[in-house]
């Protein structure tokens, strides 16, 4: 993903060992949680964090001495619970007599609110005699900073302080390099029979037939006593907070088929989860468990996708990067004054600078993406207020594409970074060896990225049309600068011999000849010509490029081709989405919706929820996709996929300034028979879509339809 300690395995190293087999996440604000299948957090790549910080890094249960048996574990549809059920091993001997196996019902839940675990663990005798239950818990806070977790080493630390107890309560407390101190405190509702700074033990005595329950909390401020009242008030909150997320915007509802319905809920879920709503407003950070913060590109094309659905997150995410917009050069930092926010994070390590991640900007497509959101957005809102506001941000930032982003004055966005502590690739494919020639040479910067020139087309015709509408005379010279790159593009990255995009320029403007999924990108935004859009089109579908689970980012064949690599030959579902709506922005349908059912059969081998990325590796009958093994899921852009190749499927755009929705050559994956879209707002007025696949068509019926608003189907 998004920086350069993305996790990947060592070669040699085992999933298992990696500690990453079965990580089960739950998320709420700027706090997250990490356990494995039965709950426990063991201090490797688990835990529970706030702010980038551990608070918990060991949390383990054992029954008897021994951990239970589990029957069967996971995150609730809605991603607000987590539930673990469990029974006994053979108990130790109480009073001569010894429980046998599988009589006790132990049931494990958690959720997470206002930065605080909350556990219940109810426990049920099922046997026929009456039960010593020996109950224990080890547990420990090493305040690690998240770069710390993912393996970034520190040469000094600051000063865990001993942890104090106080009967049912124990604080831990860290005071790091920085100055700061940072807290937790875990809390019993029963006083442990036995605790110690590191581990609890109960000892319950439960008759025949009878249940108990222990609740517990974990936060980074003192402890009230845990009680059932308290669970009972703080869940609630949980469940409505998200229930709230969920339902924002638009909602699109398949047939009466449970699994794909299951999926639209989940993918809604998985992005719920991952908005954190900031002063700014909602703001999809990128993903858990390593980029549970706000991304730039990842929350811009998050937002995208949502678009039609949800204005509210683009509105978030702009506001909140408008906020964030560099004002001043930074090697370190890689920023320079206009330049769009890539990530923050608010640990101790990048408060120290031994990261430059607190406020980093190293992302050259950032800062395009960030103009050609806003007119998106304008677009599909008719909300002038806002962008009125934004103003002086979208100058500042086209002012960073002319004078900051083009390195060389030849008119291309380029990157090269500032510092050896920043990312050496700065696109969305940002590990060491994305991008290269065709025999595998890494290129000399600055690098051209094809689709970073696409963003920049797009961002200066989405600052012409606005700059029209709000009557800035300099809306003629960006439409120019629109065309100036449509032209250096179709010039200088055309490989007629292929019949495709160069991924890249090098620093000497030499073709980086390399055939990759970022022509896709440029597909998204319309700068192709027709003729060499169906070009690029034919080879993306062709099965050098399509696995029957998605797009590969790598052409099958090409130098460093790996489908197990994490960008050159894996699947990303975002990268295969966007080319999938770049293609229907060119009118083709028909593939874009097989392409939509290949990515819904993949998710349905992923539980519903889609990774980040999975392997490349072409689809095999009876035979499931290869998962890569440290993706993060959820994740954003992942989730956000299946709607924005919905969107493409349909042909489905929305003109708020002529109030009209247009689909145009509408078409409905195979097996899906009927898709209903419920209250689909544009400004004041309001309408439902059903659409019917009737005689070999999409036929479109509008539904309860408010105010002027008008429907067009386009063949």
């Amino acid at each position: 993903m998004d920086d350069a300690y993305s996790t990947q395995l060592t070669a040699g190293e085992s999933i298992e060992a990696s500690g990453l087999e079965q990580l089960m996440a739950l998320k709420a604000g700027d706090a997250f949680l990490v356990a494995d299948g039965w709950g426990d957090m063991k201090g490797g790549a688990d835990g529970l964090f706030a702010g980038d910080t551990r608070v918990l890094s060991r949390w383990t249960m054992t029954v008897g001495l021994l951990k239970p048996s589990r029957l069967s574990s996971g995150v609730s549809q809605d991603n607000v619970f987590f539930s673990c059920h469990t029974t006994n091993r053979p108990l130790p001997p109480m009073g001569g007599r010894s429980a046998p196996a599988g009589v006790m019902h132990i049931e494990r839940r958690r959720f997470l609110w206002d930065r605080r675990m909350f556990e219940r663990i109810q426990m049920v005798n099922h046997g026929v005699e009456d039960i010593l239950l020996p109950l224990a818990f080890d547990f420990g806070a090493d305040f690690a900073d998240i770069f710390q977790v993912r393996g970034t080493p520190r040469a000094r630390r600051g000063t865990i302080h001993a942890p104090t107890t106080d009967g049912r309560r124990v604080t831990f407390r860290y005071t790091g390099l920085d100055g700061v101190d940072r807290g937790s405190c875990l809390a019993f509702s029963e006083p442990p029979a036995r605790l110690t700074p590191n581990r609890a033990e109960f000892m319950f005595s439960l008759p025949r037939g009878r249940s108990m329950e222990l609740f517990i909390e974990c936060g980074v401020d003192s402890c009230e006593a845990p009680d059932a009242r308290r669970w009972r008030l703080n869940a609630i909150q949980a469940r409505l907070a998200m229930r709230a997320k969920r339902r924002r915007g638009a909602s699109v509802r398949g047939p009466r088929s449970p699994r794909f319905n299951d999926w639209l809920d989940q993918s809604r879920a998985d992005m719920a989860l991952l908005t954190t709503d900031l002063p700014t407003g909602p703001y999809p950070y990128a993903g858990t468990p390593w980029f549970s913060t706000p991304f730039g590109r990842d929350g811009i094309i998050a937002a995208w996708q949502m678009l039609w659905l949800d204005p509210s997150l683009a509105k978030g995410v702009l506001t909140y990067l408008a906020s964030r917009q560099a004002t001043e050069t930074s090697l370190f930092q890689d920023s320079q004054p206009g330049k769009i926010l890539h990530e923050t994070r608010g640990g101790e390590m990048s408060a120290l600078g031994e990261v430059p991640f607190g406020l980093y900007y190293g992302g050259v497509d950032t800062t395009c993406l960030f103009i050609a959101l806003a007119g998106a957005y304008a677009g599909r809102t008719g909300d002038l207020e806002l962008i009125r506001k934004l103003w002086p941000n979208l100058i500042a930032a086209a002012d960073w594409m002319r004078d900051y982003g083009d390195s060389n004055g030849d008119g291309l966005i380029d990157y090269q970074r500032g510092a050896d502590t920043g990312l050496s690739n700065q696109g969305w494919k940002d590990s060491e060896d994305s991008i290269f020639h065709a025999d595998g040479r890494f290129p000399k910067g600055p690098i051209a990225l094809l689709e970073v020139q696409g963003y920049a087309f797009a961002a200066w015709r989405a600052l012409a049309d606005l700059g029209e509408r709000l009557h800035d005379d300099r809306a003629v010279e960006w439409r120019i600068r629109a065309e100036q790159v449509r032209a250096l593009v179709e010039d200088k990255y055309w490989m007629e011999d292929e019949g495709f995009y160069a991924v890249a320029l090098d620093g000497d403007g030499e073709p980086c000849r390399a055939i990759a999924s970022n022509a896709g990108h440029l597909l998204f935004t319309g700068l192709p010509s027709p003729e060499r859009a169906r070009r690029v089109t034919r080879r993306l579908l062709s099965s050098r490029f399509r696995t029957g689970w998605g797009v590969r980012t790598l052409e099958l064949g090409q130098a460093r081709f790996n489908p197990m690599s994490y960008h050159n030959g894996s699947v990303w579902p975002h990268d295969t989405a966007m080319a999938a709506a770049g293609m229907a922005a060119y009118g083709e349908r028909q593939a874009v919706a097989e392409i939509l059912a290949e990515i819904y059969a993949a998710a349905a081998h992923f539980h519903l929820r889609l990774p980040e990325l999975f392997c490349g590796f072409p689809r095999a009958p009876g035979e499931p996709p290869i998962a890569y093994p440290v993706a993060c899921l959820p994740q954003a852009w992942a989730a956000g996929s299946v709607f924005l190749m919905l969107q493409a499927s349909l042909g489905l755009s929305i003109d708020a300034w002529s109030g009209t929705v247009d689909l145009i050559d509408p078409v409905l994956p195979a097996g899906l028979q009927t898709l209903k879209i419920q209250g689909l707002h544009v400004g004041d007025a309001s309408v439902d879509l059903d659409i019917q696949h009737v005689d070999g068509r999409a036929v479109v019926v509008p539904r309860r339809k408010q105010g002027g608003i008008a429907i067009r189907t386009l063949r």
